[in-house]
Protein backbone atom coordinates (compact mmCIF):
# COMPACT_ATOMS: atom_id res chain seq x y z
CA UNK A 1 0.00 0.00 0.00
CA UNK A 2 1.23 3.58 -0.66
CA UNK A 3 2.50 5.67 2.71
CA UNK A 4 0.15 8.31 3.15
CA UNK A 5 1.41 12.10 3.91
CA UNK A 6 -0.43 14.45 6.38
CA UNK A 7 -2.35 15.68 4.13
CA UNK A 8 -3.83 12.65 3.34
CA UNK A 9 -2.53 11.79 -0.17
CA UNK A 10 -0.26 8.43 -0.80
CA UNK A 11 3.29 9.16 -1.80
CA UNK A 12 3.60 9.37 -5.66
CA UNK A 13 6.88 7.67 -6.89
CA UNK A 14 8.30 10.17 -8.93
CA UNK A 15 11.59 12.58 -9.37
CA UNK A 16 12.41 14.53 -6.21
CA UNK A 17 11.86 17.71 -7.79
CA UNK A 18 8.51 17.02 -8.24
CA UNK A 19 7.99 15.23 -4.92
CA UNK A 20 8.93 18.23 -2.88
CA UNK A 21 5.63 20.76 -2.01
CA UNK A 22 4.79 22.46 -5.01
CA UNK A 23 5.32 26.12 -5.51
CA UNK A 24 2.68 27.88 -4.29
CA UNK A 25 0.75 30.78 -5.99
CA UNK A 26 -0.45 33.51 -3.59
CA UNK A 27 -2.18 34.79 -6.56
CA UNK A 28 -3.75 33.79 -9.93
CA UNK A 29 -2.54 36.84 -11.52
CA UNK A 30 1.10 36.50 -9.84
CA UNK A 31 1.82 33.32 -12.63
CA UNK A 32 -0.74 34.69 -15.36
CA UNK A 33 2.16 35.70 -18.08
CA UNK A 34 4.52 33.13 -17.10
CA UNK A 35 1.69 30.46 -17.62
CA UNK A 36 -0.84 31.30 -20.63
CA UNK A 37 1.13 30.60 -23.91
CA UNK A 38 2.03 33.80 -26.38
CA UNK A 39 -0.51 34.96 -28.78
CA UNK A 40 -0.76 35.54 -32.17
CA UNK A 41 1.54 38.76 -33.65
CA UNK A 42 0.06 41.46 -33.60
CA UNK A 43 0.63 45.23 -35.55
CA UNK A 44 1.80 47.11 -33.05
CA UNK A 45 -0.75 49.52 -31.71
CA UNK A 46 -3.02 46.73 -31.46
CA UNK A 47 -0.70 44.98 -29.48
CA UNK A 48 0.21 48.02 -27.21
CA UNK A 49 -3.29 48.34 -26.46
CA UNK A 50 -3.92 44.42 -25.46
CA UNK A 51 -0.94 44.72 -23.06
CA UNK A 52 -2.21 47.44 -21.84
CA UNK A 53 -5.61 45.84 -21.29
CA UNK A 54 -3.89 42.73 -20.16
CA UNK A 55 -2.14 44.74 -17.14
CA UNK A 56 -5.31 46.39 -16.43
CA UNK A 57 -6.78 43.00 -15.84
CA UNK A 58 -4.15 41.79 -13.96
CA UNK A 59 -3.57 44.87 -11.26
CA UNK A 60 -7.82 45.21 -10.81
CA UNK A 61 -8.01 41.68 -10.01
CA UNK A 62 -4.96 40.99 -7.73
CA UNK A 63 -6.35 44.18 -5.83
CA UNK A 64 -9.67 42.84 -6.14
CA UNK A 65 -8.86 39.44 -4.47
CA UNK A 66 -6.22 40.77 -2.13
CA UNK A 67 -7.98 43.93 -0.74
CA UNK A 68 -11.05 43.08 -1.44
CA UNK A 69 -13.26 44.91 -4.57
CA UNK A 70 -15.08 48.26 -2.39
CA UNK A 71 -11.82 48.79 -0.96
CA UNK A 72 -10.31 48.99 -3.80
CA UNK A 73 -10.49 52.51 -6.21
CA UNK A 74 -9.69 53.46 -9.97
CA UNK A 75 -7.12 55.37 -8.78
CA UNK A 76 -5.26 52.43 -6.92
CA UNK A 77 -5.92 50.47 -10.15
CA UNK A 78 -4.20 52.65 -11.97
CA UNK A 79 -0.54 52.95 -9.77
CA UNK A 80 -0.77 49.18 -9.54
CA UNK A 81 -0.99 48.97 -13.61
CA UNK A 82 1.13 51.99 -14.27
CA UNK A 83 -1.27 53.40 -16.93
CA UNK A 84 -3.24 56.58 -16.68
CA UNK A 85 -7.32 57.11 -16.23
CA UNK A 86 -7.95 57.28 -20.36
CA UNK A 87 -6.19 53.91 -21.13
CA UNK A 88 -8.52 52.48 -18.31
CA UNK A 89 -11.72 54.16 -19.56
CA UNK A 90 -11.17 53.32 -23.35
CA UNK A 91 -11.45 49.57 -22.02
CA UNK A 92 -13.61 49.43 -19.25
CA UNK A 93 -16.32 52.14 -18.69
CA UNK A 94 -16.57 51.20 -14.99
CA UNK A 95 -14.98 49.61 -11.80
CA UNK A 96 -17.84 46.67 -12.41
CA UNK A 97 -17.62 46.29 -16.12
CA UNK A 98 -13.48 45.69 -14.92
CA UNK A 99 -14.65 43.15 -12.73
CA UNK A 100 -16.63 40.94 -14.74
CA UNK A 101 -13.38 41.03 -17.49
CA UNK A 102 -11.05 40.13 -14.91
CA UNK A 103 -13.65 37.04 -13.71
CA UNK A 104 -13.64 35.91 -17.35
CA UNK A 105 -10.06 36.68 -17.90
CA UNK A 106 -9.69 34.38 -14.24
CA UNK A 107 -11.95 31.60 -16.06
CA UNK A 108 -9.47 31.56 -19.09
CA UNK A 109 -6.33 30.81 -16.38
CA UNK A 110 -8.13 28.37 -14.16
CA UNK A 111 -6.81 25.08 -16.27
CA UNK A 112 -3.25 26.13 -17.56
CA UNK A 113 -2.31 27.61 -13.26
CA UNK A 114 -4.67 25.69 -11.12
CA UNK A 115 -5.42 22.35 -13.03
CA UNK A 116 -2.70 21.39 -15.65
CA UNK A 117 0.09 21.46 -13.29
CA UNK A 118 -1.20 18.89 -10.52
CA UNK A 119 -3.02 16.86 -13.27
CA UNK A 120 0.76 16.71 -14.90
CA UNK A 121 2.14 14.54 -11.68
CA UNK A 122 -0.37 12.04 -11.95
CA UNK A 123 -2.04 9.96 -14.39
CA UNK A 124 -4.62 8.67 -12.07
CA UNK A 125 -7.99 10.52 -12.09
CA UNK A 126 -8.74 9.41 -8.36
CA UNK A 127 -4.71 10.98 -7.39
CA UNK A 128 -5.75 13.99 -9.49
CA UNK A 129 -8.29 14.93 -7.55
CA UNK A 130 -5.89 15.12 -4.42
CA UNK A 131 -3.02 16.70 -6.37
CA UNK A 132 -5.25 20.03 -6.62
CA UNK A 133 -5.97 19.99 -3.50
CA UNK A 134 -2.24 19.55 -2.27
CA UNK A 135 -1.41 22.56 -4.67
CA UNK A 136 -3.92 24.41 -2.43
CA UNK A 137 -1.82 23.57 0.69
CA UNK A 138 1.24 24.52 -0.59
CA UNK A 139 0.02 27.76 -1.05
CA UNK A 140 -1.23 28.12 2.31
CA UNK A 141 2.27 27.03 3.37
CA UNK A 142 4.23 29.29 0.94
CA UNK A 143 1.63 31.75 2.33
CA UNK A 144 2.46 31.79 6.02
CA UNK A 145 -1.19 31.05 6.20
CA UNK A 146 -2.46 33.60 4.88
CA UNK A 147 -3.84 32.52 0.89
CA UNK A 148 -7.47 32.92 0.53
CA UNK A 149 -8.83 31.31 -2.65
CA UNK A 150 -9.17 34.57 -5.17
CA UNK A 151 -12.68 33.20 -6.36
CA UNK A 152 -14.02 32.34 -2.98
CA UNK A 153 -13.28 36.12 -1.52
CA UNK A 154 -14.90 37.54 -4.18
CA UNK A 155 -17.87 35.15 -3.36
CA UNK A 156 -18.15 36.69 -0.08
CA UNK A 157 -18.65 40.30 -0.96
CA UNK A 158 -19.41 40.98 -4.54
CA UNK A 159 -22.62 39.16 -5.11
CA UNK A 160 -24.62 41.28 -3.13
CA UNK A 161 -23.64 44.39 -5.09
CA UNK A 162 -23.75 43.12 -8.58
CA UNK A 163 -26.07 40.21 -9.94
CA UNK A 164 -24.00 40.04 -13.15
CA UNK A 165 -20.82 39.52 -11.12
CA UNK A 166 -22.43 36.96 -9.13
CA UNK A 167 -23.25 34.99 -12.44
CA UNK A 168 -19.53 34.87 -13.55
CA UNK A 169 -18.22 33.63 -9.65
CA UNK A 170 -20.54 31.06 -10.34
CA UNK A 171 -19.18 30.22 -13.78
CA UNK A 172 -15.89 30.27 -12.38
CA UNK A 173 -17.21 27.44 -9.44
CA UNK A 174 -18.41 25.26 -12.27
CA UNK A 175 -15.44 25.50 -14.17
CA UNK A 176 -13.18 24.44 -11.61
CA UNK A 177 -16.10 21.77 -10.48
CA UNK A 178 -16.78 20.48 -14.05
CA UNK A 179 -12.62 19.67 -14.09
CA UNK A 180 -12.86 17.51 -10.98
CA UNK A 181 -16.14 16.19 -12.44
CA UNK A 182 -13.72 15.08 -15.46
CA UNK A 183 -11.61 13.60 -13.05
CA UNK A 184 -14.38 11.30 -11.59
CA UNK A 185 -15.87 10.48 -14.40
CA UNK A 186 -12.33 9.20 -15.72
CA UNK A 187 -12.76 7.08 -13.02
CA UNK A 188 -14.87 4.79 -14.33
CA UNK A 189 -16.63 1.97 -12.47
CA UNK A 190 -13.83 2.33 -9.49
CA UNK A 191 -16.62 4.21 -8.24
CA UNK A 192 -19.94 3.16 -7.41
CA UNK A 193 -22.91 3.48 -10.30
CA UNK A 194 -24.75 5.20 -7.26
CA UNK A 195 -22.44 7.94 -7.14
CA UNK A 196 -23.18 11.53 -8.76
CA UNK A 197 -20.25 12.66 -9.88
CA UNK A 198 -20.93 16.68 -10.30
CA UNK A 199 -22.54 16.41 -6.74
CA UNK A 200 -19.49 14.74 -5.83
CA UNK A 201 -16.89 17.36 -7.30
CA UNK A 202 -19.15 20.06 -5.81
CA UNK A 203 -18.39 17.98 -2.53
CA UNK A 204 -14.58 18.40 -3.38
CA UNK A 205 -14.78 21.86 -3.81
CA UNK A 206 -16.81 22.89 -0.64
CA UNK A 207 -14.08 20.74 0.79
CA UNK A 208 -11.38 22.68 -0.44
CA UNK A 209 -12.93 26.21 0.09
CA UNK A 210 -13.79 25.31 4.05
CA UNK A 211 -10.24 23.78 4.94
CA UNK A 212 -8.41 27.24 2.93
CA UNK A 213 -10.77 29.03 4.92
CA UNK A 214 -10.45 27.13 8.22
CA UNK A 215 -6.58 27.00 8.00
CA UNK A 216 -6.13 30.33 7.06
CA UNK A 217 -8.82 31.75 9.88
CA UNK A 218 -7.09 29.38 13.03
CA UNK A 219 -3.47 29.61 11.19
CA UNK A 220 -3.01 25.74 11.71
CA UNK A 221 -2.79 24.09 8.45
CA UNK A 222 -4.20 21.31 10.54
CA UNK A 223 -7.29 22.32 9.70
CA UNK A 224 -6.58 21.71 6.09
CA UNK A 225 -5.57 18.51 6.57
CA UNK A 226 -7.56 16.84 8.85
CA UNK A 227 -10.56 18.03 6.18
CA UNK A 228 -8.26 16.32 3.21
CA UNK A 229 -7.97 13.27 5.36
CA UNK A 230 -11.72 13.22 5.78
CA UNK A 231 -12.57 13.19 2.40
CA UNK A 232 -9.67 10.92 1.64
CA UNK A 233 -11.10 8.33 3.92
CA UNK A 234 -14.32 8.93 2.02
CA UNK A 235 -12.68 8.26 -1.71
CA UNK A 236 -11.42 4.89 -0.20
CA UNK A 237 -14.72 4.13 1.30
CA UNK A 238 -15.81 4.65 -2.54
CA UNK A 239 -12.97 2.76 -4.13
CA UNK A 240 -14.32 -0.02 -1.78
CA UNK A 241 -17.90 -0.11 -2.93
CA UNK A 242 -16.60 0.15 -6.40
CA UNK A 243 -14.62 -2.98 -5.99
CA UNK A 244 -17.16 -5.22 -4.21
CA UNK A 245 -19.78 -3.76 -7.44
CA UNK A 246 -16.94 -4.82 -10.00
CA UNK A 247 -16.53 -8.44 -7.91
CA UNK A 248 -20.11 -9.04 -7.91
CA UNK A 249 -20.79 -7.98 -11.84
CA UNK A 250 -17.79 -10.53 -12.82
CA UNK A 251 -19.58 -13.30 -10.30
CA UNK A 252 -22.40 -13.04 -12.64
CA UNK A 253 -21.13 -13.22 -15.38
CA UNK A 254 -18.92 -15.89 -14.26
CA UNK A 255 -22.27 -17.72 -13.02
CA UNK A 256 -23.83 -16.80 -16.22
CA UNK A 257 -20.78 -18.60 -18.52
CA UNK A 258 -21.82 -21.84 -16.37
CA UNK A 259 -25.55 -21.74 -16.69
CA UNK A 260 -26.00 -21.22 -13.12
Amino acid sequence: MPRRSHSGTPHQQRPDSAASTPAATVSITATATATTAPAPALPPHAAAASGTRRRLLLAAMELFTTNGYEATSIADILARAQVNSGSLYYFFKSKEELLLAGLDFFRTLLYPIVMEPPFARTADPIERVFEVLRDYRGRLVSSDLEYECPIGKLALEVPRHSSAAREKIAANFAGWRDCIRECLAAAGDRLPARVNRKSLATFVLTVMEGAVMQARTHKDIAYFDSSVAHLREYFDQLLAEGAREQEDVAREKENSAWGV
